[in-house]
């Protein structure tokens, strides 16, 4: 295909919560637009605050989801793009992606996935049966489902934004030795989740010196201040809900590493493909065994800070705004791209 020159992109934003810094979405504009496309963002869940009569949360979704494709297909036609990027929007379904295709006929749409069992995800799996392709930070068995489905799917890791996620000089209020952020596990018990992380976090909690947020009890934190308190900590645990899919990590492990902590990572399949071993992080298999490298990474800084330094400068290079979305540009139009864990 010809070179796109303007990108609609379909999501829900992150404007307005703590998470405004972190947004794929926002990485995502940051990286098309970097290589030359223009872009334009449609956030699914403020139009329905726009179309609104009333500000009922109950009364919004039943009634105005109809003044929302209206305004959606509306805003297409007036942008006229060459590719339309789908994020798995709430209340967004198969209908409202028909509706675009009417709309912008033959031309692709893609979309991008970072939640693990789509299928557990309301209308996730029939809006992917619409898009000519699914982006996903995982593979193996959790594109299991969408396979099933008969939805293509491509493997691409989670984006870095180097001028916001680097090491911050941060005061005695932001330092710890270890640190974790995020939940311990999820609240719908419908996801096979390991108990992994749930005898890591415990045993943190009756640790000195370690911080936790969002999880034991303990509030979560945003914007710049999460970005200070990775930048204070020694060693930052990355482990998923669930630890055997290939190639997945939650973008924990992205904002960790490319904030300049030390992370010990638990292994995931073909993890060496991502991240080497000894050389950008370190790899756990046991919670006992992750307590035993932290004690010996903190009592040897100097190894600790040369790894940390490497993860930190590989990741800025490699996963940056800009190379993902080539990636992405690559998929569209080549159905393929070179990485060194697409082999």
């Amino acid at each position: 295909m010809s070179r796109a020159k303007r990108i609609f992109l379909v999501a829900d934003a992150k404007n307005f919560t703590n998470k405004l810094l972190l947004s794929s979405l926002r990485k995502q504009v940051k990286g098309f637009i970097r290589l030359g496309y223009d872009t334009q963002v449609f956030c699914y869940h403020d139009a329905f605050w726009l179309t609104a009569p009333v500000l009922s949360k109950l009364l919004t979704r039943q009634w105005c989801k109809p003044y929302v494709d209206e305004l959606l297909v509306k805003q297409i036609k007036n942008y006229k793009p060459s590719i339309v990027c789908v994020g798995f929007a709430n209340f967004l379904d198969a209908r409202t992606i028909r509706l675009m295709r009417q709309a912008a006929p033959n031309i692709f749409f893609i979309g991008f996935d970072g939640d693990l069992w789509p299928e557990y995800h309301r209308n996730r799996i029939e809006v992917a049966k619409q898009l000519d392709l699914v982006v996903t930070t995982y593979a193996g068995s959790g594109i299991d489902a969408y396979r099933k489905a008969g939805v293509k799917c491509a493997f691409v890791p989670n984006i870095c934004d180097p001028d916001v996620e680097y090491r911050y000089r941060v005061g005695d209020e932001w330092q710890s030795d270890i640190l974790f952020t995020g939940k311990t596990r999820f609240k719908d018990k419908r996801y096979p989740t390991e108990d992994t992380r749930y005898q890591l976090i415990t045993r943190m909690a009756k640790m000195k010196n370690c911080r936790l947020y969002g999880c034991n009890g303990q509030p979560s934190i945003g914007g710049i201040n999460y970005l200070y308190a990775i930048s204070g900590a020694k060693v930052g645990i990355s482990v998923n809900a669930a630890n055997n899919v290939r190639l997945y990590h939650s973008d924990r492990l992205t904002h960790y590493l490319a904030c300049g902590t030390f992370v010990l990572a638990k292994r995931v399949p073909d993890s060496d493909l991502l991240f080497k071993d000894g050389v950008h992080l370190k790899y756990f298999d046991t919670a006992e065994e992750f307590f035993e490298l932290a004690d010996w990474y903190l009592k040897h800084e100097d190894e600790r800070i040369k790894i940390a330094n490497s993860g930190m400068e590989y990741i800025h290079a490699e996963f940056n705004c800009e190379k993902i979305a080539k990636y992405t540009m690559d998929l569209i139009e080549n159905g393929t791209y070179s990485a060194p864990w697409t082999g």
